[in-house]
């Protein structure tokens, strides 16, 4: 799994863009370098130091990646910033390093960008070490805040609740439009049900239980995140209006092919293209980050998870639907209470 660090940039960025995972990291490597502007810096012999490389290696390094390296800390002072850093690296060493002041650039690296390089280091067999060590701290981190299960991982979001109710009540309008406007037996369910799912995200009930490894009892919208429960609910929505749009205008009941082109025209609708691709983004790179599961039909739409998501589901506002439902019903509580 360590190789996988070298060969994928989502890989890497997922361990990055969590601050929580890389603050143990830190701590549990415990390397210090130059303290400046409140964090630990590294200049470039130091990384080749410590990772037993040339420094012509790290350089080789940062000009191949040099995109991914500034997006995590790696930069260069000029000017004010320089002249402090220098008076850092004196404070730190004296003048045990040799150091050119005449030098007008210098690239710099924070601790994310030094664990960043080890994550693009085959050859080196610290940096191996160390990428070992940040799969386990992060693996562990997750399944501490998750309590082992990251199944129901998106329960832990601040909006789940509220969407999940809200869908509750989208879902009876579309059945119930079903139930009045479609001339089919009670498969009709099924059958349009999976029809938006495959619409939003490629993948009918069946194969998103498969995927996600839900046994029978598991219901299948309590896993999803409320990105997707919001664009299911403005289907299903939107698609119960038609139905009865459809039959009023017909004075009857729709059959089942009639149906179909109906839903094909309702979701072929330009203004659900971005609302579709954020649904998917945020389902595959998701799974993929937090479950371990692939959705092979979204694999295009994989991309790392953002600092903004690891706050969402592991940080200090997430919580378990017990907690929030408490919460929630507490809420409902006292606006009763000033009726």
């Amino acid at each position: 799994m360590a190789n996988d660090l070298i060969n994928s940039s989502v890989a890497r960025q997922n361990i990055l863009n969590n601050t929580y995972a890389v603050q143990e990291i830190q701590e549990t490597v415990g390397i210090t370098g130059i303290m400046f502007e409140g964090e630990y810096k590294f200049l470039k012999r130091q990384v080749a130091e410590f990772f037993e490389v040339t420094e012509r290696t790290i350089k080789e390094n940062i000009a191949k990646n040099k995109e991914e390296l500034s997006k995590n800390g790696y930069e260069s002072l000029i000017g004010k910033r320089l002249t402090l850093f220098k008076l850092a690296i004196e404070k730190c060493f004296g003048n045990e390093i040799n150091f050119t002041t005449k030098t007008t650039v210098l690239s710099i690296f924070n601790f994310r960008a030094f664990i960043n390089i080890a994550m693009l280091l085959p050859k080196s067999k610290k940096a191996k070490q160390l990428r070992n060590i940040m799969l386990d701290i992060t693996i562990d981190f997750i399944n501490r805040r998750t309590g082992g299960n990251t199944k129901y991982i998106n329960q832990r979001d601040e909006d789940f609740i509220v969407n999940m109710l809200k869908g509750e009540d989208y879902r009876k309008e579309f059945t119930d439009a079903l139930r009045d406007c479609v001339d089919m037996g009670n498969f009709k369910y099924m059958v349009y049900t999976d029809k938006v799912y495959q619409s939003i995200f490629k993948e009918n009930a069946a194969e998103y239980r498969r995927i996600l490894k839900l046994e029978k009892d598991e219901n299948v919208r309590q896993t999803m995140y409320s990105e997707v429960l919001d664009i299911i609910s403005s289907y299903e929505a939107g698609f119960a209006e038609c139905l009865r749009d459809k039959s009023q205008e017909l004075g009857r009941k729709l059959y089942y092919f009639e149906t179909d082109q109906l839903f094909n025209n309702f979701a072929n609708q330009r203004l659900w293209e971005p609302l579709r691709e954020k649904a998917r983004n945020k389902m595959a790179s998701r799974d993929l980050c937090f479950r371990d599961a692939l959705h092979k039909n979204l694999e295009e739409y994989i991309g790392s998870v953002s600092k903004a998501d690891f706050d969402r589901f592991l940080g200090e506002k997430s919580m378990e639907l017990e907690q929030r439902l408490e919460e929630y019903k507490d809420a409902l509580k006292r606006l009763k209470e000033r009726e």
